[in-house]
């Protein structure tokens, strides 16, 4: 490398050495098959020699930030993107074929075995280890993370999104816990350890805590939790009656007509569920005339619902019989239910009200963000007549529910949660992010029907943790560079 002066690379300006190399030490220690016959071993290199060669190693050069740029320059986004689909296809293949996942340890335990082979069978070890470069691809990162995350990976992704307990996750349940076992817990630090995401466990009594609907206190909870559940029940015992009155029936048969048509299916069609739902609705849209109920609430109570059912069971919620819980428990599901939904929807009712402004407005911002953002995408939405209202109003009124599978929708609410105003303004930048995540797809459509049909149902099935995480990262990078520069929407 150090002789091929006249090619030029991107980390050199010259001929001259630069600083910390070490190509000589890196070339002695390139693996090298063995000889089939035992023969004399080399010599080692000495640590004088060691020293002389890597005696520059932190000297500081004027041209550093030079061959940084130089670097950057050619981490263009092409690279990355392409980097990016690869990734994509490669969990996407996996995930239609999650047997494959059985076969991950199958390499480690030939490599073990081929470390205890004697020397005679030397040969037959390099080819094991071809065999093993060609699997390599196969047991790479991306598939062992798209076993753990895929919904069909052995049951072990739940519709909370928790794959099976690993040992980083189980470091990050006993944070949880002991933050959550203070006597004031400390919602600051909450939040920021639950930005990236909440264990099954402690995911209740934190979604009560970061929506404001329980105290930081601990010895007050129980209390407020008591108030709260009994103000619920006296409404229903004020209001519920009044959903057959003809200034109410209406409302009441909305309701009712939506519910059947949320998912899942095997969980909302339960009587036990269908009555539950239908109460939260009804009561909230009583108590909030300003909005009243406006499709796109349904949907909503879900996420609240599924988690603190998860109190009290272990297994998959939508194969549980909810009407074998216990009475208690069912009461204080629904109450928790109804106030950390009302808690959410205090945050957005501009999105519910006549006319629905709110939509609107983040419509038209979402617009400008993708114009700024990625042109491409922007203008060829525009060149085939495809108006943002026509897909993205789903998208905010509905929070993305209908484009993720319930799992990603409740961990993507464990972020809302832990951001300031999640659900009103960072959900922007998901959407922006959502959208240019799918640039390929969007350009390889050359009309308005097959633009729309692509927006609408857009292939999210076998996404899981680590997708939204993505998403979300990248959602905080738009909002980081746009969110207190509004001019950079404008051209």
């Amino acid at each position: 490398m150090s002789g091929d002066g006249n090619k030029k690379q991107f980390w050199k300006r010259n001929t001259a050495k630069v600083p910390g190399s070490i190509q000589h030490v890196y070339v002695e220690f390139t693996f090298k098959p063995p000889p089939a016959t035992p023969g004399k071993p080399k010599k080692a290199t000495t640590f004088q020699e060691f020293e002389s060669i890597t005696s520059d190693a932190w000297d500081v050069g004027d041209d550093d930030d030079e061959l940084l740029a130089m670097a950057a320059q050619n981490l263009n986004i092409e690279v990355v993107m392409e980097t990016a689909n690869k990734v994509k296809d490669q969990i996407q293949r996996v995930a239609q074929d999650p047997l494959r996942q059985d076969n991950t340890t199958e390499p480690e335990q030939r490599e073990e075995e081929a470390q205890e082979e004697p020397a005679e069978e030397e040969e037959e070890e390099e080819e094991d280890e071809e065999d093993r470069g060609e699997e390599g691809d196969v047991t790479s990162p991306e598939l062992s993370f798209a076993s753990e995350t895929s919904p069909h990976s052995d049951g072990r992704l739940n519709t909370s999104g928790t794959p099976a307990m690993t040992e980083r996750e189980a470091s990050r349940l006993d944070k949880f816990r002991q933050l959550l076992a203070g006597p004031n817990t400390d919602l600051e630090e909450l939040r920021k350890l639950s930005w990236s995401g909440i264990p099954r466990q402690v995911r209740p009594i934190t979604w009560k805590l970061l929506s404001g609907y329980l105290p930081a206190n601990a010895e007050r909870r129980e209390s407020v939790l008591q108030r709260k559940r009994q103000e619920y029940f006296g409404f229903i015992q004020q209001y519920y009656d009044s959903r057959n009155d003809e200034h109410h029936q209406d409302t009441y048969r909305q309701i009712h007509i939506d519910i059947p048509r949320m998912s899942p299916e095997s969980l909302v069609l339960q009587p036990k569920v269908t009555e539950i739902f239908e109460r939260i609705l009804f009561i909230w849209a009583i108590r909030h005339p300003a909005s009243g109920y406006v499709q796109g609430i349904n949907d909503l109570v879900t996420p609240f619902f599924v988690v603190y059912v998860f109190e009290y069971i272990e297994e998959e919620v939508e194969n549980f019989d909810v009407s074998s819980l216990q009475e208690e428990a069912l009461r204080n599901i629904e109450a928790d239910s109804f106030w950390c939904m009302s808690k959410l929807l205090d945050g957005i009712q501009d999105n519910y009200t006549f006319a629905q402004p709110g939509i609107q407005r983040k419509v038209k911002a979402l617009e400008e963000l993708v114009s700024r953002i990625d042109e491409s995408v922007h203008r060829h939405m525009q060149q085939y007549e495809v108006e943002y209202l026509q897909f993205a109003f789903r998208w905010m009124n509905n929070l993305l529910m209908r484009e993720l599978p319930l799992r990603c929708t409740i961990r993507l609410w464990d972020t809302y949660q832990a951001e300031p105003e999640g659900f009103s303004h960072f959900h922007l930048y998901v959407c922006a992010a959502f959208l240019v995540r799918w640039r390929k797809e969007i350009l390889e459509e050359r009309d308005f029907q097959g633009l729309m049909i692509l927006l609408q149902n857009l292939p999210t099935m076998h996404w899981g943790n680590e997708e939204v995480s993505v998403l979300l990262a990248e959602a905080y990078r738009l909002k980081f560079a746009f969110a207190d520069a509004p001019n950079h929407y404008k051209r």
